[in-house]
């Protein structure tokens, strides 16, 4: 199997950046799309040139950093999966492919196909956590919670906050991150406490970091590997207005 890619290639602390094309064979439609890039940059080295930077950990759709947009979709072309989950199978023989980081005023590029995501962090850092102390760990079955909202929560939760949400929205909007973790806390009595401040303080964060707002296309849900559902969103628009009144 042959391929050409299409890779964007940007140093660090430049503002300019480019399209660069590479031709690689010898593929397997086994692997990874990931893995691909591994073979290339063993060619480059070879070739005494630089290799391609990209973010990658756990390899198996769990960690969120293979934040790459495969032929103008973020993680590639199937639903509910990361782009460390994209096999070769899933494109022809010969075609030509193209590759680039998110692209977000919040997500500045750091190298090539590395993009900088601390702004998700700091949003989760000025309230997505519960700061109750509650000594060690209770019995799994201590605390009641119904099941649907066992289960909603549990799919919240999901998120990995790899960013395709944003990178994919077309006002870079981080409402269905910020919803996510929103509504994953809300739903569960552990979360109930600090209910109120979290809302106001994770997205006024978000307004912060300079994300746009949500217009509700629907582009982030088919996008998220997780495929969290938008109803997130309306949730978080609940919280945040009953918040603003009580």
């Amino acid at each position: 199997m042959r391929l050409k890619l299409n890779i964007w290639r940007q140093k660090k602390d430049e503002k300019k950046g480019c399209f660069e094309s590479y031709e690689i064979a010898n593929l397997s439609p086994d692997m990874s799309f990931l893995e691909l890039l591994d073979q290339l940059n063993e060619q480059l080295v070879q070739q005494k040139k630089t290799p391609v930077a990209f973010d990658h950990d756990c390899r198996e759709g769990i960690c969120g950093s293979c934040s790459l947009v495969i032929n103008g979709n973020p993680h590639g072309p199937h639903k509910g999966s990361a782009a460390c989950q994209l096999h070769l199978r899933s494109f022809k023989d010969q075609e030509e492919i193209w590759v680039e980081p998110f692209r977000a005023t919040a997500f500045p590029v750091i190298q090539d196909l590395i993009v900088n995501r601390e702004a998700l962090d700091r949003i989760i850092q000025v309230g997505g956590y519960v700061s109750v102390n509650t000594g060690s760990a209770p019995e799994a079955h201590s605390t009641p919670v119904e099941k649907a909202k066992a289960d909603e929560a549990f799919s919240n939760a999901a998120c990995i906050g790899c960013g395709a949400c944003v990178a994919v929205c077309k006002n870079a909007s981080a409402s269905l991150f910020v919803a996510a973790k929103l509504s994953h806390l809300a739903l569960l009595p552990q979360g109930q406490a600090e209910r109120k401040n979290r809302t106001l303080k994770m997205v006024k964060q978000m307004e912060r970091e300079g994300f746009g707002s949500c217009t509700n296309t629907g582009a982030c849900s088919r996008a998220c590997p997780k495929e969290i559902s938008i109803h997130s969103i309306a949730r978080m628009n609940r919280e945040y207005f009953k918040s603003l009144l009580s």
